[in-house]
């Protein structure tokens, strides 16, 4: 980076901004005392600091590592994304505004705007084929909307690299309306200015238009994959089920919906009204088979599971369905085997092995505590907020809503929703017991032998997921 970029950075400003550079320097010297902090902002610095090791005083961003396969649905998303964002940097331009897209893994794209200010965001590796990723940057617009679930600001010394403690980003992820998973991210970045006041909401805008896309595009394909599925079913003499890349079903026939716990032969083509199995590692197996095929259109694999319907594990065989070059789900066989044959000890809850995530609890006085997800024993909803069962005493969640929460805690393969008001830790569940009208209640392993209830509907999950 030049010596004139470097002349350009600045820490003076106003106390709130003064305030925000100084709890980063206590941050980067290994201090953990960041009162007033902003929570997404903290929790972007933990990760930052302690899991990518990302080093704060990086000059610029490193350029991508590889040229990324895009999938039919990014190319969309980039198309739709490129035409936004040429219309908003016109209105950008009065204040030195740029806009900028990148691809999943933060790899820049494409950037408009300002030429002054392009020309400085060069200098810092603010330009495509540069990667901005959590990992390689740290707390940026790009990067930490690509971690979050919604549209994230970043202002000035709150990005991790000082380096761009001049700058004031927004940024928000698009993801996959089936899987969940980001496929682009669009950033605004001024340089020495804030960004205008309509940004959030011009970031959300796009986002809720480019999801009503995609939520098209899913529909159709979820027919594709009931017309597969009606056609497979008319010659096959086992149970049958069609699901997409998430694992969740578009239709079942019979027996394979007594096996999953959906309706039979309901068909579920939108994707955010598909039945979800109350057989986690059914969904776990089939998230697997979405990662294979998406790397080798000709995979086919099978595997075994536990159900409540057998004393024996049972076989299923898994087909990927494509169509005009795109993953679209799997037909799911039961009793059957096909291809590669893998174990559910290798999968976790996104096809990989279950890993470990920070859950943000809060203190008095904005104080903020950062835990493993392995130390939350129950999550807990009521009138006064969402609760962490720690075993060091009742924390609020920084999360809202207990489906927020679950949502964030998919990925660790440990977390079960048993009751509409409670989500529990699988690992520390110590008993089961069974109440006077049949009800199951589960007992942790925590201090207090906590006794949470189990509703009737998600017994079932609740069976299938401890093997009982």
């Amino acid at each position: 980076m030049s010596t004139t970029y470097r002349r350009r950075l600045s820490v003076s400003g106003s106390p709130a901004r003064r305030d925000v550079y100084g709890a980063w320097e206590r941050f980067v010297k290994g201090e953990n005392d960041i009162r007033g902090i902003r929570p997404e902002i903290a929790i972007s610095w933990h990760r930052s600091r302690d899991e990518y090791g990302v080093d704060p005083f990086l000059p610029e961003a490193p350029a991508a590592v590889s040229q990324l396969v895009h999938s039919f649905d990014q190319d969309v998303v980039f198309t739709e994304l490129g035409f936004r964002a040429a219309a908003m940097a016109r209105e950008l331009s009065n204040i030195g505004g740029i806009v900028v897209v990148a691809d999943a893994g933060g790899r820049v794209l494409a950037e408009w705007g300002d030429r002054d200010t392009r020309a400085i965001a060069h200098e810092g590796g603010l330009a495509p084929w540069y990667c901005w990723s959590e990992g390689a940057m740290g707390t940026n617009g790009m990067g930490t909307a690509l971690a979050a679930r919604q549209a994230v600001m970043i202002r000035q010394s709150e990005h991790w690299c000082q380096s761009f403690h001049d700058w004031s980003c927004g940024g928000v992820a698009i993801r996959d309306v089936v899987t969940q998973e980001p496929l682009a991210v669009l950033n605004l970045s001024c340089w020495r200015h804030e960004l205008p006041p309509n940004a959030r909401s011009w970031l959300d805008s796009v986002a809720t238009h480019t999801h009503n896309t995609l939520r098209g595009r899913a529909h159709n394909g979820g027919a594709e994959l009931l017309g597969v599925y009606t056609n497979v079913h008319g010659h096959s003499k086992q149970p049958i089920v069609a699901v997409d890349t998430a694992g969740a079903v578009v239709i079942a026939d019979d027996a394979a919906s007594v096996v999953l716990g959906v309706p039979a032969n309901t068909p579920a083509v939108e994707a955010s009204a598909r039945w979800k199995p109350q057989l986690p590692p059914f969904i776990h197996a089939v998230r697997y088979a979405t990662k294979q095929a998406e790397a080798d259109r000709t995979w086919t694999g099978s595997t075994q599971i536990r159900t409540t319907v057998s004393d024996e594990p049972t076989s299923i065989g898994i087909e990927p369905v494509f169509a005009h070059g795109s993953l679209l789900g799997h037909i799911v066989t039961l009793g059957s085997f096909a291809g590669e044959q893998f174990r559910q000890a290798d999968v976790g809850g996104d096809g990989v092995r279950a890993q470990q995530r920070r859950v943000v609890a809060l203190r008095e006085e904005n104080r903020m505590v950062l835990l493993d997800s392995g130390e939350v024993s129950v999550v807990t909803a009521d009138r006064d907020g969402v609760w962490l069962g720690t075993d060091d005493g009742r924390l609020r969640s920084a999360r809202q809503t207990l489906d927020s929460l679950e949502t964030d805690l998919a990925d660790t393969g440990d977390f079960l929703r048993v009751h509409r008001q409670y989500l529990v830790n699988l690992s520390r569940i110590r008993e089961v017991e069974r109440g006077e009208k049949g009800e199951l209640v589960v007992v942790l392993s925590d201090p207090d032998s906590t006794a949470v209830p189990v509703s009737r509907r998600n017994a079932r999950a609740l069976r299938n997921a401890l093997g009982i």
